[in-house]
């Protein structure tokens, strides 16, 4: 298989019989961006500029904060809160409340469509505004085109995408989703029958690890191998929602 810069990542990621291959792009790619953010970068202006405008999300933020390097944090912090009180200032000047009503005061327990103030809209806005997300999305899609191009093109890459575990659930939607944009129909005939056989078959055999899990706990199956249900749980947890829910805390390298 001839590989490039943009292909050895995807390939890696199938080879290394991962849950989901592109959890795996995601964490590689997640860890390196803190890696850059939390070394030498901060102290550049572009950097900082862009980690001013859009922060971090709340799970990039304790990662930060696991990483170690608490000055780094700290000298980010500091430029990006700078930016955020001018603006968080610039809100409160233009806000205006809106009218209250009996009715609206009624409906406590009625589901939110969402932000009703220009305020909330724009702490929500900054809520799910983060740097690492971003950094990684930009890549996530380049990962997207790249499976779909090696999916056309490269039998052996059709080999490694047969015989892999399948993908947790939030990346198998983006990919049916991208599928739809990237495929002809002839194509799509073949790919989502395959797609859904991989699925089907790795989370049966996932259900069943668990179960085992499950039996093994009872006194009675204590002396029984455990076979390759001892991590399943967390397996699971990934296949699921995605993730790693067992990995260590990263951490910087001293």
């Amino acid at each position: 298989m001839k590989e490039n810069l943009e292909t050895i990542p995807l390939i890696d990621a199938f080879s290394a019989e991962d849950e989901c291959p592109f959890c795996f792009l995601e964490r590689k790619a997640e860890q390196h961006a803190l890696s850059f953010i939390l070394g030498s970068a901060y102290m550049e202006d572009d950097i900082r500029e862009a980690t001013d405008k859009v922060g971090f999300c709340r799970h990039h933020y304790k990662m930060m904060y696991d990483y170690g390097n608490r000055l780094g944090s700290a000298l980010i912090l500091s430029t990006h809160l700078k930016k955020l009180n001018k603006e968080m200032a610039k809100e409160m000047a233009a806000f205006t409340p809106g009218k209250s009503s009996l009715a609206a005061r009624l409906k406590k327990n009625a589901p939110e469509a969402g932000p009703k103030t220009s305020l909330g809209d724009w702490a929500k806005k900054k809520e799910q505004s983060c740097y690492v997300c971003d950094h990684y999305q930009t890549i996530y899609n380049r990962y997207l085109d790249t499976f779909f191009h090696l999916y056309r093109k490269n039998k052996e890459f059709q080999e490694l995408f047969a015989k892999s575990k399948g993908f947790c659930l939030p990346h198998f939607g983006d990919l049916v989703e991208r599928a739809e944009e990237r495929l002809n129909d002839a194509q799509k005939k073949e790919f989502y029958p395959a797609l859904f056989s991989i699925m089907k078959e790795n989370y049966k055999r996932l259900q069943e690890e668990v179960e085992w899990f499950v039996v093994k706990n009872d006194y009675l199956h204590k002396d029984e191998p455990w076979g390759t249900s001892a991590d399943s749980v967390q397996r699971a947890m990934q296949k699921c929602a995605g993730g790693y829910p067992a990995d260590p805390v990263f951490q910087q390298k001293r």
